[in-house]
């Protein structure tokens, strides 16, 4: 823990809303640590205290119990804040700026000269593909160009921790792989990242280890591999020429079968459950077009355990 870039321990963070100051308890007692170069994953479904819990290690909101350490220090001062990059799930930017424009007032606050603002500015407007923008003011913008200015910035004085809530949110899928790259390529210049978001097949691809909140407490922490179950919960195996006769056969061997065109596609439990389906298929004159394991994804453990 002592080595890590980022820790909590124990955080709670309770809001008080509407007339008759309901109390809301966003987090309640989060526990979590995030190690050089590695990327982190903080998921969960909406409002389950992922925003909350960023906001406070950024020192944006303040928590009423916890203790969160940053780069080594409890009470981090703005020479360990400028080792930060951070992009909000919904960033705002004066509208009436243009991309290098607003970079340059963002170098300022991070205490970049000219030269480098100037440099560094059009470096990030290339890196995020803002090209062709670059005279356009940001309120023209679509919201995966906000997206993209906002990571600009992020990225502008090369921080060493990167924290990026919902960096993918807005993005079409080549946006989405450009995003993916640009974290993967951090982390290869030794950054640490640590990343929120709702798309599950970035964050498998991404993510060394994950946290999984549900109603701001965590369930799940771990590496990838620890949290998904590595044996083969079912197999599809996908067949042609199967006549009616073949087909009554092995309805009772499967745990679905479906038609779809000239083929016929079964689900059965497990790995060993595809074996009899096979015997009785060969036997039956079938051709065995393909037979797939069906492992268990981080999208079935957050249905599964996060909803």
């Amino acid at each position: 823990m002592s080595e890590a870039v980022l820790t909590v321990e124990g955080l709670k963070k309770t809001f008080r809303i509407g007339f008759f100051r309901k109390r809301v308890e966003a987090v309640r007692g989060v526990d979590f640590a995030v190690q050089p170069g590695e990327i982190f994953g903080l998921l969960g479904p909406n409002g389950a205290g992922k925003t909350t819990s960023i906001k406070c290690v950024l020192s944006l909101i303040f928590p009423d119990e916890g203790k969160i350490t940053l780069f080594g220090e409890r009470s981090p001062g703005p020479e360990v804040m400028g080792k930060v990059g951070y992009l909000p799930e919904n960033p705002y930017v004066y509208q009436y700026l243009r991309p290098l424009e607003f970079l340059d007032l963002c170098g300022r606050l991070v205490g970049l000269d000219a030269q480098a603002r100037e440099s560094r500015g059009r470096e990030m407007i290339e890196r995020v593909g803002l090209s062709h923008a670059v005279d356009r003011p940001i309120g023209k913008f679509s919201k995966g160009m906000m997206q993209r200015i906002g990571l600009a910035q992020a990225l502008l004085h090369d921080p060493e921790l990167l924290i990026l809530d919902e960096p993918m949110s807005g993005l079409d899928p080549i946006g989405r792989k450009e995003v993916r790259d640009l974290i993967l390529e951090q982390r290869r210049a030794g950054k640490t990242i640590v990343f929120t978001s709702h798309i599950l097949a970035d964050v498998e691809l991404l993510c060394d280890r994950v946290g999984i909140l549900r109603r701001g407490e965590m369930i799940h922490y771990g590496k990838l591999a620890d949290l998904l179950r590595a044996e083969t919960r079912r197999t599809e195996v996908e067949l042609s020429r199967v006549d009616e006769s073949l087909r009554a056969q092995l309805e009772p061997l499967a745990v679905s079968i479906e038609d779809e065109d000239d083929r016929c596609v079964l689900v059965v439990e497990g790995g060993d459950g595809a074996r009899p389906v096979l015997e009785a298929a060969i036997a039956g004159g079938a051709t065995v077009l393909g037979v797939t394991p069906m492992r268990e994804t981080l999208e079935d453990v957050f249905v599964r355990d996060a909803l």
